[in-house]
């Protein structure tokens, strides 16, 4: 049986991601109290396979039953309850826009005196404890609907209890940094393939510009030591049971640098044997 604890910052899209949930056969509870989940996860055990992939959104609007959150899935994961947490996050200012556009409340907004930023604040430090036993992150401020369905479906479809799902990320530090990353490392120590006339407009996705990219000694060593820091942690992650792993890589603008490496980092991870999704956030803003 899979469970599911969809949570995180109200407005981040837990009700988009209940819905991807149900297109892939999830039966779905909306604002589920957190004492709840237990009896609920007995009556799954005795229906007989009738309720075999089951997820639960719990988040502040529980009041105070949302508090004892991490207590249940610690009292859970010790019975061997396969249960996951997926956490939703958004930048402050896209869950403002977010309620504006739909002339909601937050949730905390009585609390916090019509005071939107402090609503958020306050639900940010209340999230910090089951944050930190989330299996899966997703920051949700610039995915479209069909992005946000994409990384859905890579987590979700065909688990494996043992698998660690391994994303690599290209980003540009001029966008802002890449908040999903696990190991988040900057390339822009690197020379600069955007100063070269003929690659300007090319991406490290072109032969051209991977190839002035690791021409480099530094480059070749740098690639060489991160590499050998990844296959060293990849076990340790995995032996202390993380199921998701997001390495990135930034660069000035996305396009040039952080894209060869993330490619080659791919590549890689790939001739280890693992199951790799590269995607570059940044490589199509100009």
């Amino acid at each position: 049986m899979q469970f599911i604890i969809v949570t995180g910052v109200s407005g981040s899209g837990k009700s988009s991601a209940i819905d991807v949930l149900e297109d892939m056969g999830y039966y779905c509870i909306d604002n589920m109290p957190p004492e709840l989940i237990t009896k609920f996860t007995e009556i799954c055990n005795q229906s007989k396979g009738k309720l075999d992939k089951v997820a639960f959104v719990a988040d502040i609007r529980g009041g105070d039953f949302f508090m004892k959150l991490t207590d249940i899935v610690e009292q859970l994961r010790s019975e061997q309850i396969n249960m996951k947490i997926l956490f939703l996050d958004s930048a402050d200012d896209v869950i403002i826009r977010r309620y504006k556009e739909t002339r909601r409340k937050h949730p905390l907004d009585e609390q916090s005196y019509g005071n939107i930023r402090k609503a958020i604040e306050t639900e940010r430090e209340m999230l910090v404890p089951i944050k930190s036993k989330a299996d899966y992150y997703i920051d949700t401020s610039a995915s479209s609907v069909a992005e946000f369905k994409e990384r859905m479906y890579s987590i979700f479809l065909d688990q494996e209890e043992d698998y660690l799902r391994i994303d690599v990320r290209s980003f540009g530090f001029k966008y802002g940094t890449l908040s999903e990353g696990d190991l988040v490392f900057d390339v822009r120590c690197l020379p600069n393939p955007f100063y070269v006339p003929e690659l300007k407009e090319k991406t490290g996705l072109d032969h051209e510009v991977s190839d002035y990219v690791m021409q480099f000694d530094d480059a070749k060593l740098l690639l060489e030591k991160l590499s050998d820091l990844v296959d060293f942690l990849i076990p340790l992650y995995k032996k202390e049971g993380k199921a998701q792993l997001v390495i990135a890589f930034g660069c000035t603008g996305g396009k040039h640098r952080s894209v060869t490496f993330a490619e080659q980092m791919a590549a890689h991870l790939k001739e280890e044997g693992f199951k790799v999704r590269v995607s570059h956030r940044d490589i199509s803003k100009r």
